[in-house]
């Protein structure tokens, strides 16, 4: 899927910039408990990344020298706020490119897609580069893969009772927690965990 793909600003329906949370009852595996910030999402489909699941064994400074950004001996030499950036897993797709969420104030020329007041992507090794020469964003994370969904799929999903959303924020996207987001998102909604059953109502 095409990621410059952007919805019309103002059509109703599109949630381009907001929060996808996985309900409870969700069955596929997959995307148990899983917060989603969506990309892109239009009549040619959606495209959004996982922010609450941390890629196990893999962290930032040793990504950078496994991608060759930056050689083994330099490792110790990166910026600090290199080394708290976290490596999530962003999705079951292409799970071996990496995309880069990140604050608005940072952008790379026809590689970096705007999607929401304050929040960018950008999928180049460019960004990685400027992180470790410390002149990336103020805030970033990384994610390996993201989610996809072909044109009607999401809606689909949506009125089947597999997803709720809300709006996003920093502290959703970004922030160190990675465990304790899907309960803040639930809370957004005023949704007590405790209170839904695991089984999908239909009204």
């Amino acid at each position: 899927m095409k990621l410059a793909t952007k919805s019309p600003k103002g059509r109703r329906g599109f949630l381009d910039g907001q929060m996808l949370i996985a309900m409870p009852s969700m069955r596929d595996e997959r995307f148990a408990r899983t917060l989603i910030y969506m990309c892109a999402h239009s009549s040619e489909g959606a495209m959004g990344i996982v922010v609450n699941q941390p890629a196990p064994d893999i962290n930032f400074p040793d990504l950078l020298v496994k991608l060759d950004v930056i050689p083994a001996a330099e490792r110790i030499q990166l910026p600090r706020r290199a080394g708290t950036i976290k490596v999530l897993k962003g999705g079951p797709v292409e799970t071996q490119r990496g995309f880069v969420l990140h604050s608005a104030d940072f952008f790379i020329e026809n590689s970096t897609l705007p999607i929401d007041e304050g929040i960018c992507l950008t999928a180049t090794l460019d960004i990685l580069k400027a992180i470790a020469r410390d002149e990336g964003p103020a805030s970033a994370v990384l994610a390996l893969g993201y989610a996809g969904w072909a044109p009607g799929q999401l809606e689909t999903e949506i009125q089947s009772n597999g997803w709720l959303h809300c709006t996003a924020d920093p502290e959703l996207v970004f922030g160190t927690d990675t465990g304790g987001k899907y309960e803040k998102a639930m809370g957004k909604l005023g949704v007590d965990l405790g209170m839904l059953s695991s089984e999908a109502g239909h009204a």
